[in-house]
């Protein structure tokens, strides 16, 4: 593992080098400087002796997660890598620590738990294991079966509350998809997962090109070739678009744009407007999935409105009594049930209804 770690951190100098030789001394050292100091609550650190790694269950970019144990108890381990702390990127130290910081806020029924994290001598946070896969792993082992209707709508609700509770608490996903979805042991229910993109929502601009091209929203893609890093004016409504992209793959089952690779179909949705088609979708469906994936962020609903609209559909198909969800305020205990989200006055005023006669309110259903 070290030999392997060593070779990655080679060949990522060795890509400065090529990029800038005129700075290469001082490219180089910016990478690798180790100065960095973790500004993480000492409540959420955990001894990493107590945590014990057994197989790999996925790879990311710049991650491995595994299943392991802590204190007698399943647990997912997501180890940032290159696997010794002293070697990591700055970059990717605050990307860590805010996505530690971010995910420890987080206290709802739909979003993975966080349990704890560790910064010596290697860099890495336990959260719940599900063991129902992520969505994209179980979508494609039924293909080209499509789930039914009402466990696809089940699933797409779930994801709904989680973004709600996010959005209202000023915090956006960034990298909404299949594989950030995780399915509980049963595979009844989903959780969001994967907060390594996630920011606090802020009126300045953000980092474009945030998140995963066949998932991202038109305003987030640039025709223009861009610095890395550079940063647009964009809000909480590119995950609005994320989603629709995600329903629209828990209703067909099919892989959006196939055939093309993820650069042409960012192109694709942000120069020419293309998206996924409509056809064999519920006309109720197709409507609400043209108004999430709309060219104007601001003629997308908010995920409050998608919620009522899912929940009135549901109700149309299957007229049997739902129990709302249980929704926890960022900071809460998960063990206090009875607390239900207070949204900000003043966040809310912000996101007024731009479809008003199109998602119908059901405050009724939602406050019982």
């Amino acid at each position: 593992m070290q030999l392997q770690d060593q070779r990655l951190n080679q060949g990522k100098i060795k890509t400065l080098t090529m990029y800038n030789a005129d700075d290469e001394e001082e490219e180089i050292n910016a990478v690798l400087r180790n100065d960095f100091v973790f500004n993480i609550d000492e409540s959420l650190l955990i001894d990493p002796r107590r945590v014990l790694v057994r197989r790999l269950i996925a790879e990311g970019s710049y991650s491995l997660v595994y299943e392991g144990e802590f204190e007698s108890k399943p647990v997912a381990v997501k180890i940032i890598q290159p696997m010794k702390t002293s070697a990591v990127i700055l970059e990717h130290k605050e990307k860590f620590q805010r996505e530690v910081v971010l995910q420890s806020r987080m206290k709802h029924v739909n979003v993975v738990k966080l349990i704890g994290a560790s910064v010596e001598p290697a860099m890495f946070l336990i959260t719940e294991l599900l063991r129902g896969d992520t969505l994209q792993k179980y979508l494609w082992s039924i293909r080209p079966k499509r789930l039914d209707l009402r466990l696809a709508i089940t699933f797409a609700l779930d994801i709904c509350r989680a973004m709600e509770y996010l959005h209202d608490n000023g915090i956006i996903h960034r990298d909404l998809k299949p594989s950030n979805l995780l399915l509980t042991d049963d595979r009844k229910q989903i959780k969001v997962a994967d907060f390594g993109l996630a920011r606090e929502e802020i009126m300045n601009e953000m980092t474009c090109e945030a998140g995963t091209y066949r998932w991202m929203a038109p305003e987030l893609f640039s025709k223009e070739a861009l610095r890395i890093g550079m940063k647009k004016h964009y809000d909480h409504k590119v995950d609005v678009y994320s989603f629709s992209i995600v329903l629209w793959e828990l209703l067909t089952n099919k892989a959006p744009f196939k055939g093309r690779d993820n650069i042409t179909v960012a192109y694709a949705a942000a120069a020419n407007n293309e998206r996924p088609s409509l056809e064999n979708v519920p006309e109720e469906l197709a409507t609400l999935l043209q108004s999430c994936w709309s060219e104007d962020p601001a003629l997308r609903p908010e995920f409050t409105e998608i919620t009522k609209y899912l929940t009135n559909f549901m109700h149309s198909l299957w007229p049997a009594e739902m129990t709302p969800p249980i929704v926890m305020e960022i900071g809460e205990d998960l063990e206090d049930s009875s607390h239900v989200t207070k949204k900000s006055d003043e966040r809310m005023k912000k996101r007024k209804s731009s479809s008003p006669s199109f998602l119908v309110c059901f405050d009724s259903c939602l406050s019982e």
